[in-house]
């Protein structure tokens, strides 16, 4: 059966822990080991929005298991701007390569592609909607720092109404026994209400207030995001709350040594460049998980096991 990767409202708690252990695992290979692994296998690339670390994470994941990778980074390169259709386009690419990986600015496209494709799909964000590889990537950064994710304080800092890589992340954490949220943001911004239901409330809670300096004294992490001024359909409107909050070391010094803060990245001014020497700055470490996690990704919807 075809395997696919589009909203983490598809896996179950079973289905997150065994790609946690699965990166475990493909973290103490030995690099010539991996090698190995995918040596034949292609990745197709398809991203319709701008990416760093996602689109260069997963080329290299696959390039590191002995995969190879083709694809495109702008629309602009492919048969689309010609009015070809998103459909066909999927069709088109099936037959080039063993899985696709797809970013793409409209929300189901990552659902479409799976709906239509032959080949095992990664959703890598569609729209606001949903960012599952960065999801467990972000768990794997939070078990390894707190060697666990149940009974945790978690706090979600910024563009909450828009961030996908959040929208995920808080629906992923729901899944977990015993999680505390605070939801800070501007009014303009907060989550919305559809993604805070849960199948059992009692196992999840939620605070909210638009204080950053409450955030740092709060609980374990923080999960800061980028005010995204390309999401918003008014410019006035971002220019109103885009400089709302940002952390810098002075804001720290009474932070409880075990906060951690995290960043999907990438940052305009939201963390000041002083966190960055300091024991709390998780997000580069982050990154390096990435890598990881997307390894494994791949193998377990290639069905390789290691």
């Amino acid at each position: 059966m075809k395997r696919d990767l589009i909203s983490m409202d598809d896996l179950t708690l079973e289905d997150i822990k065994e790609f946690l252990q699965l990166a475990a695992t493909v973290e103490e290979l030995p690099a010539g080991e991996k090698m190995t692994k995918l040596v034949g296998k292609i990745l197709m690339v398809m991203f319709f929005e701008p990416s760093t670390r996602t689109r260069l994470s997963f080329e290299s994941a696959m390039c590191r298991l002995g995969g190879s990778v083709i694809g495109f980074n702008h629309q602009m390169a492919t048969s689309v701007a010609k009015g070809e259709s998103f459909i066909d386009t999927i069709h088109t690419v099936e037959n080039y390569a063993d899985i696709m990986v797809i970013r793409h600015p409209r929300e189901g496209t990552g659902r479409l592609a799976s709906e239509t494709s032959r080949i095992p799909v990664i959703n890598a964000g569609d729209g606001t909607n949903q960012h599952p590889s960065q999801t467990l990537l972000d768990l794997y950064t939070i078990q390894k720092f707190f060697g666990g994710i149940e009974g945790l304080k978690i706090a979600f800092v910024g563009d909450l109404k828009y961030s996908r890589t959040v929208h995920s992340l808080i629906r992923a954490l729901m899944k977990f026994k015993d999680q505390d949220f605070l939801l800070v943001s501007p009014d303009t911004l907060r989550l919305p209400e559809y993604l805070k239901r849960a199948e059992k409330q009692d196992t999840v809670r939620f605070h909210e207030t638009a204080s950053l300096k409450e955030a740092v004294s709060w609980g374990d992490l923080i999960y800061m995001t980028r005010i995204q001024k390309e999401r918003f359909p008014d410019l006035v409107e971002y220019e109103k709350v885009k400089d709302s909050y940002c952390i810098d070391e002075k804001m720290l010094e009474h932070a409880p040594e075990c906060l951690r803060v995290l960043h999907p990245l990438p940052r305009v001014n939201e963390i000041s460049y002083s966190v960055d020497r300091t024991t709390y700055a998780g997000y580069f470490e982050q990154v390096g998980n990435g890598l990881i996690m997307r390894q494994a990704i791949l193998l377990q919807l290639l069905g390789v096991a290691i």
